[in-house]
């Protein structure tokens, strides 16, 4: 998928807990060569070219697709599966992924577990039991440092942004790069849906504050292109702001 991912498992090392983290890398492998659309092969490079109908599909994908539509209805449009025209859902399939390398491990016995895909963040548990998660958000403008740390049990972090990969977000309206804050950060329960709605964030720009502020289950935090920020009101229940002024 283009991105690094890691695994955080704080659990005693067992032979089921190290079979499944084998299962989780070949899941993620496989997510690759089934959703890339980079590759010419793939099932969403096929399905884009018309080659393939949603019905010749497995059902995965089809439950991706249908999760895309889901998720399109939620943004009202802002989140699309649709890049420039060209069928891309990447910005669900990478959390959706993730999600599901977690679930393997939870279903072998992990309990305190930390699943990352390139920034993109699912925690089971916490550090030990009774302990929680701290997990530092990176500021988009100022690198090496923090402008939150979000701490909990049980929780997805999803980072929408241009400070990795530059303008890479499209407008789904326009087709043209979206003009999103420097960083938008939600915070909610499934992965999925987060990474979904952090990529529909960062398309809207300054429409989404209100948005997520009605938006159940999830909480955020952004940085603006001028170095400000704006948060959810609940967002200082999930962490604790570190930006002056917030």
């Amino acid at each position: 998928m283009g991105t690094v991912f890691s695994f955080d498992v704080r659990d005693p090392a067992t032979l089921a807990l190290e079979t499944a983290l084998g299962d989780a890398v070949a899941w993620l492998h496989h997510v690759d060569r089934v959703f890339s659309p980079y590759r010419p092969d793939s099932a969403v490079s096929r399905l884009a070219r018309g080659t393939v109908r949603p019905d010749d599909c497995s059902a995965e994908v089809r439950e991706v697709l249908d999760l895309c539509a889901a998720a399109r209805h939620a943004t009202d449009g802002w989140f699309s599966p649709v890049a420039g025209g060209v069928l891309d859902p990447s910005g669900l399939v990478k959390g959706w992924a993730v999600e599901r390398a977690a679930q393997r491990l939870r279903a072998a016995g992990a309990r305190h577990v930390c699943v990352n895909g390139g920034g993109d963040l699912r925690f089971s548990g916490g550090t030990a039991p009774g302990v929680p998660w701290r997990i530092g958000i990176a500021h988009p403008l100022r690198p090496d440092t923090l402008c939150a740390v979000v701490t909990g049990h049980d929780l997805a972090v999803a980072t929408s942004g241009t400070a990795e990969r530059g303008a890479h977000i499209l407008d789904p309206h326009t087709g043209a790069p979206a003009h999103g804050p420097a960083a938008v950060t939600v915070v909610g329960r499934s992965l999925t849906m987060t990474d979904a709605y952090a990529t529909a964030a960062f398309a809207m720009g300054a429409k989404a504050a209100g948005w997520l502020e009605s938006l159940p289950g999830h909480e955020a935090l952004a940085v603006t292109a001028d170095g400000g920020c704006w948060h959810t009101t609940g967002f200082p229940d999930c962490g604790t702001p570190l930006i002056a002024g917030s």
